[in-house]
């Protein structure tokens, strides 16, 4: 238990302090797990499990099998978890500096860093470990090259150092489509690469919007993220461009093996998402008040509906 003594204002100077309980002795382990669990950045590793789960659907040209789907669930939630958890350790710096971050496990003084990077690492192990077990090579090696890059080469490298971080980045976050992939067949089909291009691309109209309404955080914390260092003009282009790619990618998957089941929803919200794009970007340009939330939150709605067609497709 950790203690601190502290003297009473009343009490005169040479009187033996009383002990009071620290911050640590106070918290609860239920406060304790939700901060470890906080780490992982939950929201996040549902988002990936969305993408993966039909991308081994679209591969088994049906419903694999549950102890298969089970593991890379499970690898898979480890890997992402790791992944932040890492992340969190590595930016616990700057953090500390934005109003979005601050209240996170590392620096709020919740968990310790030396507790984090452990934790950290032993999820990482376990995932991999799990994948090259019970699934295949290929997709334990995928694993682990998603979170060496994420960790190494985004958080450390690209994150602090240029404003196409964002873009160069894509590549973590798109990854579990490929492992889905290659856990189930043991190798890599053009579909899989297609669903790969769709999150890749996803990834700016998501992110950047995010961006601009923390555009202050990033800037305090020295992060050049794309609307911290250049103009509207040249974020609005962005974010139309890779809105118009996120859509065209994912109808480039409808003919590797897709249905009307599939299509038809992907046009009708790659559609909305485009006008979306469109909405946030002119009202930018006029220097009219934007809600970039708005298109962050419906850039997620988006790849929902297009990946639950994808499940919905390889089962009918």
């Amino acid at each position: 238990m950790s203690m601190i003594t502290e003297r009473p204002a009343n009490n005169p100077a040479g009187h033996p302090a009383r002990a009071v309980e620290g911050p640590v002795a106070r918290r609860d382990v239920r406060a304790v797990l939700m901060a470890y669990v906080a780490l992982t950045k939950p929201r996040i590793v549902e988002l990936l499990l969305v993408t993966t789960i039909p991308a081994m659907m679209l591969a088994e040209r049906g419903l694999p099998s549950l102890w298969l789907m089970a593991v890379v669930l499970i690898g898979g939630s480890l890997a992402a978890g790791a992944a932040s958890v890492l992340n969190c350790y590595i930016d616990r710096d700057i953090d500390q500096l934005m109003r979005r971050t601050k209240r996170r496990p590392l620096p709020a003084h919740t968990v310790s860093p030396r507790n984090a990077l452990v934790f950290g690492l032993v999820l990482a192990a376990v995932s991999i470990a799990l994948m090259a077990a019970f699934t295949n090579l290929l997709a334990a090696g995928l694993t682990l090259a998603a979170i060496v890059y994420y960790d190494v080469i985004y958080t450390l490298w690209l994150k602090r150092s240029t404003p196409t971080n964002t873009f160069w980045g894509g590549a973590c976050g798109a990854a579990p489509v490929l492992i889905g992939w290659a856990a189930v067949t043991g190798s890599l089909a053009p579909a899989a690469w297609g669903l790969f291009a769709v999150v890749f691309f996803w990834q700016m109209p998501h992110f950047y919007p995010l961006a601009m309404k923390y555009k202050d955080d990033y800037a305090r914390a020295g992060i050049p993220m794309l609307p911290v260092v250049a103009s509207v003009r040249r974020v609005n282009a962005e974010i139309l461009i890779f809105a118009w790619l996120t859509v065209l990618a994912s109808l480039a998957v409808w003919p590797l093996g897709l249905s009307a089941i599939y299509g038809v929803p992907t046009l009708v919200v790659g559609a909305i998402f485009v006008v979306e794009a469109h909405r946030l970007c002119r009202r930018a340009t006029r220097g009219e008040a934007v809600k970039p939330m708005r298109l962050f939150h419906w850039s997620t709605t988006y790849l929902t509906i297009v990946f639950v067609a994808v499940a919905l497709d390889a089962l009918i």
